[in-house]
Formats: C-alpha cells, structure tokens, sequence
C-alpha cells in the first residue's frame, strides 16, 4: 500500500465547472477538522485556488483575525518527466490530505496529477455538454453509446496506478449546480450517469448549488465554514454549509472519522 498523505484530485478538462470552489472548500473543511492540509494548483494561468487562499491571508492580517490558512503550493504547465518531479515535491512534507486543484485543458501536470491521486473528484454541470467530457449519448433516447476521452484518460491512469503500487483510484463524479427548474433535463443526465458509471466504475454524489455567495466571498477569502466572520448567516448559507458536509461525507475519505460533527467552528484558528 502507498504511503504518504491521501490525495484527492480536483480533475476536468472542462472549465466552469466549481472544480476550484470545490477544490477550496473541501481543503478547508479537512483544515477546520484539525487535518494538516495542503492545496496544490496546477493552473499557474488562472491560479483561483491559490489565489483564494492568498485573499484569505491578506484579509486575515488586515483585520487580525487569525484565519487557519492551507499550505499552498503552485505548479506550471512543464513537460511530463518535469510535472510529474515537481509533483512529487509538492506531496512532501508530512501532510494528512493534499488537495490538487487541476488545469480546465489538457495538460501534462494534470495527467501526472490523476495518475497520483486517492480520490478523484469530476465536478460537472448538470448537462449533457459536461456530460459529453465522459461519455456520449443517443440524441433520440439519452442512452450512452461510448465513454468519451476524458473517461478514457481516467481509465487507463487507474490501470497504471494499479500496476505502479496496487492501490486503486476512487472516482467521484460530482453533480454541480443542480437546477430545480429543468428537472427533464435532471433526469436525463442523472440516468447517463447512471449508465456510465457502471460501465467505467465511478460514483456520483451531489455536489454544491449555484450560488451567489461562492463568488462574493472570494476578494476575502472566506468560506461558508467561517461563520463568525460572514456578513449573515441566512438560510441560505446553512443549506450551502449542509451541501458541503454532505459532499465531504459522500466523497467517503479514510480521513472521515475526523469530520464527524464538523460545524465550521474550529476553521478559524490560528493560521
């Protein structure tokens, strides 16, 4: 069995999806647990996760609030043996759980990145674009014809995981921005994904909603766990934070039995 931290891969070659939100949060929630947690991303472009975090501190020392703050770790687009090295480094250091937030393309540090991973987490939106990044459907009757590249990918970095060390790849398909009003098109999508993940073995759970609140917090650095420094506290931001726990429960880590009762409240000691 591998030793080291458990990592878990925020991976999607499709960009818009809540992979970095989700990649933020559920680091936290493994921080505000009492986990040593670091986040790594991978897409030196954009840099929303670690740009994130850097908000979150700049924020905290502005206001002196003693924000727990990830180690954070950057990684660019190198060519394969170089990505892969770099990876390596970044996995060092004694941690409980790294969070790998992945490039929305094609990159080699993404690939390096699956081929490491625990568990990989897939967030797509609930529509048969996203659903087009792991399979292909009938036009007529929705049912799935092939697995697509993506699927593929992941297929063949679990079959190489297996040969390198004999540990397996949890996959996690998370179901995103789950619309009330377009419950046909659910349904739809629901059955595909159904179909498909007992045909190339993932699990799918539900994963965050649309809200407003994910985006407003980010020139902070705030999360949905900080409740004694979010502006309100409305129904909404409960439902967000019972979202979050459920999807951290879902994604079944070995690390679990640390968030039992996890209510936020410890996420804001000392950085």
């Amino acid at each position: 069995m591998a030793t080291g931290p458990h990592v878990i891969v925020l991976g999607n070659e499709k960009g818009g999806s809540g992979k970095s939100t989700t990649a933020v949060h559920v680091a936290m929630a493994l921080l505000s647990s009492g986990l040593a947690v670091k986040l790594v991303d991978c897409d030196h472009r954009q840099k929303t996760s670690s740009r994130y975090f850097e908000n979150r501190r700049n924020w905290s020392e502005r206001h002196d609030l003693g924000l727990a703050v990830p180690a954070v770790g950057l990684l660019g687009d190198e060519e394969a043996d170089v990505a892969s090295a770099c990876l390596d480094v970044e996995l060092q250091g004694g941690f409980d759980a790294v969070v790998v937030d992945t490039p929305g393309r094609d990159s080699a540090v993404g690939r390096a990145a699956i081929a490491r991973a625990d568990t990989l987490v897939t967030p797509i939106n609930d529509s048969f674009i996203d659903f087009d990044l792991l399979g292909q459907v009938d036009a007529e009757d929705y049912q799935v014809t092939k697995p697509s590249f993506y699927a593929e990918l992941v297929w063949k970095a679990r079959q190489q995981r297996a040969r390198v060390d004999g540990d397996t790849v949890d996959w996690v398909v998370l179901r995103n921005r789950l619309s009330m009003l377009e419950a046909r098109n659910r349904r739809h999508v629901g059955a595909a994904l159904e179909q498909l993940s007992k045909r190339v073995g993932f699990r799918v759970v539900p994963g965050l909603s649309e809200r407003v609140v994910y985006r407003e917090l980010f020139p902070k650095g705030l999360t949905l766990l900080d409740t004694g420094h979010l502006p309100s506290n409305s129904l909404s931001h409960v439902a967000a934070r019972a979202e979050l726990r459920e999807l951290v429960a879902a994604l079944q880590l070995p690390l679990a039995h640390r968030l039992a009762g996890q209510d936020g409240s410890s996420a804001q000691g000392a950085a």
